[in-house]
């Protein structure tokens, strides 16, 4: 959802090659940086370096999947997934993250042998040389991958650029490593060796759990979800809104449906007119599709007003109570729905007592009380 408003102005074709001329350039990138590692690391007898090759052939390795997942999500929506494919990027997320988590583990293991069984490095000035310089480019990379994953809302991007960043402070330390093993004879880069491994295990699971928490339906930033209430209550018409749901179905591809409370005296065509002027707004202003806007219906005169008022003191007297909406009197019955935070065991018995508490201050009443949940808002 953070990406949303960032990629709503480019097409989906301008979108999917901003990502892909990206990912290339990462490709010839990180398969240079491998291939120089590899070298210097085997000619020195260094370990670190050659797990930091390692890595770098693992990023481009990432970016050819970051490829495949762009072009896959792109897909137009068929009979059989309606809202199209864009949820494949969050799958090749998560089977990047898993590569990354893979190639940790075997480096884990590499640099435990290497503790056990160590070797003498060969240094040279020319090699050393060689890492400072990848660590600039690993810098630039990195910068550059976040900048285009915020541009076109790709969360893989964002997550390469992060990676690139971190293997930069890895190529930095490996440096370090070589310069301490020159100047006082201490070997520590199998033991670097091992921390870079458990960082490259950190990175590949942070991925895979930030992709699978997209995939379960994350809560989106309240931030933008209070943006999108403003939007909707910017029309003079709506009196509340309710009920902001979210529904994500990959990079730029989200879709909505909120109630919206309006005075009961309102007919057909004239709400039918309000909900397609919200619906155009939404979607222009923040990119949510919003597929439906349901109504509650306000009363309007004096006797409804104050019994709302008076259900609403009652049922926040609850400590997990978090709002009363979607009130109505017609008749002798009276309905309204109560959110209650999702750490109340039992909401439906929270929302029975408020309807008792209701129905013996006003005996005459028939009384629906109604569980709901905040499904939007954080606080």
């Amino acid at each position: 959802m953070e990406g949303v408003q960032n990629s709503q102005k480019l097409s989906g074709r301008e979108r999917q090659n901003l990502i892909v001329r990206t990912s290339m350039a990462g490709i010839a990138v990180n398969f240079a940086l491998a291939l120089l590692k590899a070298v210097i690391g085997l000619g020195t007898h260094s370990i670190a370096i050659v797990l930091d090759a390692v890595n770098n052939l693992t990023d481009a390795g990432s970016s050819v999947i970051t490829i495949l997942g762009t072009k896959l999500a792109a897909k137009k929506p068929d009979k059989e997934h309606p809202f199209g494919h864009g949820r494949i990027e969050y799958l090749s997320a998560m089977l990047l993250g898993s590569i990354i988590m893979a190639a940790g583990i075997s480096s884990l293991l590499e640099s435990a042998r290497k503790i056990r069984e160590p070797s003498e490095p060969a240094y040279t000035a020319l090699a050393l040389g060689i890492i400072a310089v990848c660590v600039l480019v690993k810098i630039f990379l990195g910068r550059h991958f976040m900048k285009m994953g915020e541009r076109t809302g790709s969360e893989t991007l964002s997550g390469s650029g992060k990676d690139a960043l971190t293997d930069a402070l890895i190529s930095a330390a490996t440096l370090a490593a070589a310069l301490i093993y020159l100047a006082a004879g201490v070997r520590a880069e199998a033991w670097l060796g091992l921390l870079i491994s458990l960082v490259i295990i950190r990175t590949g699971a942070h991925m895979v759990l930030n992709t699978f928490s997209e995939l379960v339906g994350r809560r989106v930033d309240t931030a933008i979800a209070r943006q999108v209430e403003e939007t909707v209550m910017s029309f003079p018409e709506v009196r509340g809104v309710y009920d902001l749901m979210f529904h994500d179905y990959g990079p730029g591809r989200i879709a909505g449906s909120v109630h919206i409370e309006v005075d009961d005296m309102m007919r057909a065509f004239e709400i039918s007119a309000l909900v397609r002027s919200i619906e155009e707004k939404v979607y222009e202003e923040h990119g949510v599709q919003l597929t439906a806007v349901g109504i509650y219906s306000m009363n309007s005169d004096e006797r409804a007003l104050q019994l709302r008022k008076e259900v609403t003191a009652i049922a926040m007297g609850y400590d997990h109570v978090l709002q009363v909406h979607g009130f109505y009197l017609m008749g002798d019955e009276v309905r309204f729905d109560v959110i209650v935070d999702f750490d109340t065991k039992d909401p439906e018995r929270v929302c029975e007592e408020i309807a008792e508490k209701v129905r013996e201050a006003h005996p005459e009443l028939k009384v629906r009380a109604f569980a709901d949940a905040d499904y939007s808002f954080s606080e």
